[in-house]
C-alpha cells in the first residue's frame, strides 16, 4: 500500500483485522502496521507464526523482513514491554516520571516497575481516583490486580475548582479511559 494516503494505516488496519478474525485476541494482536504473534511454547509459534505468514501470502501482502522480529522472548509495545512473566510498563516511562516534581504525598508502589495483569472476562473491575491541583489519576484493578494506570495534568482553567468538583473531574476522566 503506498504511504502517504490520508487513510492508508486506517485501510491496511482495517484489511489485516479481517484477514486475522479468528486469530485476534488469542495468538495475534494488530495495531496499525504491527503484528504481534504470541504463543505458549515454540511449537505453537511456529504453527502460529506459518498460518500468519501464509494468509499474508494468500492475500498478496508482504513484510519487508529487514523490519520484522522473529523468536523473540521480549518486546517494546505501545510504551509497555511484554515477555512470558506479562506486561510490564516501560522503565524509560517509570523513569520520567521520577524526575517529576515531588508530590506532597508520595507513593513509591507507583514508581516500583510493576507488572500489568491482563484483564479476565467482564466482571469485578475496581476502580481509584483522585485529583489534586496538580493533576488526575486513576487505576483500573481487576481481583486486586491492577489492569492499566492513568494521569493527567489538570487545565489552567480547572486550578481554581473546589476539592469536590477536581474530585468528579478525576471519575469522569477515568470513566472515559
Amino acid at each position: 500500500m503506498p504511504s502517504g494516503l490520508t487513510n492508508a494505516a486506517v485501510v491496511f488496519m482495517n484489511i489485516i483485522n479481517r484477514m486475522c478474525k479468528p486469530y485476534l485476541d488469542k495468538s495475534v494482536i494488530v495495531f496499525i502496521d504491527d503484528i504481534l504473534i504470541h504463543s505458549r511454547n515454540k511449537e505453537e509459534h511456529e504453527d502460529h507464526l506459518r498460518i500468519i505468514l501464509e494468509l499474508l501470502k494468500k492475500e498478496k501482502l508482504y513484510a519487508k523482513f529487514s523490519k520484522c522480529d522473529f523468536w523473540i522472548s521480549i518486546v517494546q509495545f505501545l510504551e509497555h514491554v511484554i515477555n512470558s512473566q506479562g506486561i510490564h510498563v516501560d522503565p524509560a516511562k517509570i523513569e520520567a516520571v521520577k524526575k517529576w516534581a515531588s508530590p506532597t504525598t508520595p507513593t513509591k508502589k507507583l514508581f516500583e516497575a510493576s507488572i500489568l495483569a491482563l484483564p479476565e472476562g467482564n466482571d469485578d473491575f475496581v476502580i481509584y481516583c483522585d485529583a489534586s491541583h496538580q493533576g488526575l489519576g486513576a487505576m483500573l484493578i481487576q481481583r486486586e490486580k491492577v489492569i492499566a494506570y492513568a494521569s493527567q495534568q489538570i487545565k489552567p482553567r480547572e486550578e481554581n475548582y473546589t476539592t469536590h468538583y477536581l474530585e468528579l473531574g478525576a471519575t469522569v476522566f477515568t470513566l472515559k479511559i
